[in-house]
């Protein structure tokens, strides 16, 4: 699989990046048909098979359940063959999503997020939002926070998972990427893709396949080839489901 720069941020970053919401949670999420979460020997032999397909690119969150504590689990010793996608601002806690953006939560997030994942940086590390991008990109103090994050060598790349095309487009002015749904039944984003490939920014993509409710037969590579793209990141813990993505990018 090929590897694209994430930006002007040096990294590189494989095509397609997986997804790790089915890793350690199953409650409050959008996909069509409900799921057990998988054992760890399960997780282990997944991940195994992404590497040898060439993902380097793991996605995760503190709102993923387990998904943290049990990425930091599995990969051990091989910290320095993925790069980790990081996020601070939603929690979920009884089967419920809250969310907090204020740069002291922010530091909480991040150090729990690196002991339970077992390192020291994170290569990626993103807003989680909301929805009210431009309200949470708009406080000085966070993303002067981000910053600092960065400039500590805590982080590699800042940015912000959004869910507006203006929120996008302001956290590509801010600072190195966003994470953007985009998939061929849902464009509203896509200025924020372009606006990427103007100005040298990096883009994640997520919901590619619209949580499992796109029909088109090739929504990864719709998404791929759009010059502003770096990754498009799927969720999955079907090998099948796995290698079908690879093939089809």
């Amino acid at each position: 699989m090929d590897r694209r720069r994430l930006g002007l941020t040096g990294l590189e970053l494989s095509a397609i990046g997986l997804g790790t919401v089915k890793f350690g949670r199953n409650q409050g999420v959008k996909y069509p048909h409900g799921f057990d979460l998988p054992d760890m020997a399960h997780l282990r032999d997944l991940l195994a098979l992404a590497r040898d397909l060439g993902i380097n690119t793991l996605d995760t969150a503190p709102a993923y359940g387990l998904s943290e504590e049990r990425l930091g689990t599995l990969l051990h010793g091989q910290r320095k063959e993925w790069v980790i996608v990081g996020k601070a601002g939603e929690e979920f806690e009884n089967g419920e999503s809250r969310y907090i953006f204020t740069p002291e939560h922010f530091e909480f997030s991040l150090h729990r997020s690196l002991k339970r994942l077992g390192t020291d940086y994170l290569d990626i590390f993103l807003i989680h939002s909301d929805g009210n991008d431009l309200e949470i990109l708009n406080d000085d103090a966070l993303i002067a926070k981000m910053q600092d994050f960065k400039a500590r060598g805590l982080v590699r790349a800042i940015g912000a998972s959004t869910k507006t095309a203006g929120g996008g487009i302001r956290a590509l002015d801010l600072m190195d990427c966003a994470m953007v749904a985009f998939n061929p039944e849902y464009t509203a984003e896509e200025p924020v893709l372009s606006h990427a490939a103007k100005t040298g920014k990096g883009i994640l993509v997520k919901k590619t396949m619209g949580s499992g409710h796109v029909t088109e037969n090739n929504p990864l590579r719709f998404a791929l080839s759009h010059p502003g793209v770096t990754s498009a990141i799927v969720g999955t813990i079907s090998p099948d489901h796995l290698r079908r993505n690879v093939e089809n990018a």
